[in-house]
């Protein structure tokens, strides 16, 4: 007949069945891992897949509902107070590896404790991964223990971890609002707002990049003959854009020794505004300063009742209704003609 090998250590069950592959705790499957390394391994994939942050929430997430687990079952005992379910705890872990507990400064009817954790496995895989704070899954656990024994929500202060240099580590614990729920919540509205924070920062670069594209590609200088530049006036002109214009084209105008500048607003037909005329006469006259003289073409019947409408004398600048009029006409005031 099949016997299985049993200890009892503690008052507590220890069972083994080989055939089956099975370790049972107070007759309840349970394994066995190596914590310096197996466990330690476990813990740093957690942190390397989801982030310390993240992680350190699953850890008191999961730490806080076992120990809701365990406080149902101990609670569930009849003729055990609180007080004495708290040393079948101690007890308990002990004997299963999980470290020395004490459970101290109990006050019933306020619902505050202190907990002493030393050597717990915690601990140890705390110290594997070289880790200068503790962890939170153990502080946790003890708060759903309490929480299902007092029936009422219990919360935690860790006073110091063992890992900082101290002998053990000590927890206080007592009624709160807060929980795991609100710190899931609060991680998840940290993570929302650093995803949105990023977002907005790529949105401001790309804006950036777009802005200097635009810079780069609008309104640009054309040299189509000698002395002669053409710039066409494309899209919508705020006041940077419009500043831009004005200094690009100002600049380059002595570069090209241009005598004529052809502004073509062809491709202002639709969004033609006060504040564009406003441009026009601003770059015409500017133009004139430096002896460039301006010839406006591509005028629609549009652009004349908005230029009406602002009071702007443009008709100092000779205007055509179309580009090879405009350069025709620079072309004749030197004698010259195109062949």
């Amino acid at each position: 007949m099949h016997t299985k090998p049993s200890v009892n250590v503690g008052g507590l069950s220890f069972e083994w069945d080989m055939e089956k592959g099975r370790f049972l705790f107070e007759g309840e499957d349970a394994v066995l891992f190596w914590t310096g390394t197996a466990m330690k391994m476990f813990f740093d994939t957690i942190e390397e897949i989801s982030g310390e942050d993240a992680a350190n929430v699953v850890m008191e997430s999961t730490g806080f509902r076992q120990g809701l687990v365990v406080g149902q079952y101990f609670s569930g005992m009849k003729n055990v107070s609180i007080r004495e379910a708290s040393g079948l705890i101690n007890n308990t872990y002990a004997s299963a590896g999980w470290g020395l507990a004490r459970i101290v400064e109990m006050d019933e009817e306020a619902m505050t404790l202190k907990v002493h954790l030393k050597d717990s496995w915690e601990h140890k895989i705390n110290v594997a991964q070289g880790k200068k704070t503790g962890g939170c899954f153990l502080p946790a656990h003890y708060a759903g223990i309490f929480t299902e024994l007092f029936g009422r929500n219990i919360w935690f202060k860790v006073v110091h971890h063992q890992i900082e240099g101290f002998e053990e580590s000590v927890i206080e614990y007592f009624p709160s609002e807060e929980n795991i729920d609100e710190n899931i919540h609060r991680l998840a509205r940290t993570k929302e707002a650093g995803q949105i924070s990023r977002l907005e920062q790529l949105v401001e670069e790309k804006t950036a990049e777009l802005n200097e594209l635009i810079r780069e590609i609008s309104s640009p200088i054309i040299p189509v003959l000698n002395d002669i530049v053409v710039v066409p006036l494309l899209g919508t002109y705020d006041e940077a854009r419009a500043e831009e214009l004005l200094v690009k084209t100002l600049q380059n105008l002595p570069k090209y020794k241009a005598t004529y500048l052809i502004l073509d607003l062809t491709g202002l037909n639709a969004k033609f505004t006060h504040h564009a005329a406003s441009l026009i006469d601003k770059l015409g006259s500017t133009a004139s300063l430096i002896g460039s003289k301006t010839v406006l073409v591509g005028i629609s019947p549009q652009m004349s009742m908005v230029i009406s409408e602002t009071g702007l004398n443009l008709s100092k600048f000779e205007c055509f209704q179309t580009l090879q009029h405009g350069i025709h006409y620079a072309l004749a005031q030197n004698g010259r003609t195109i062949v």
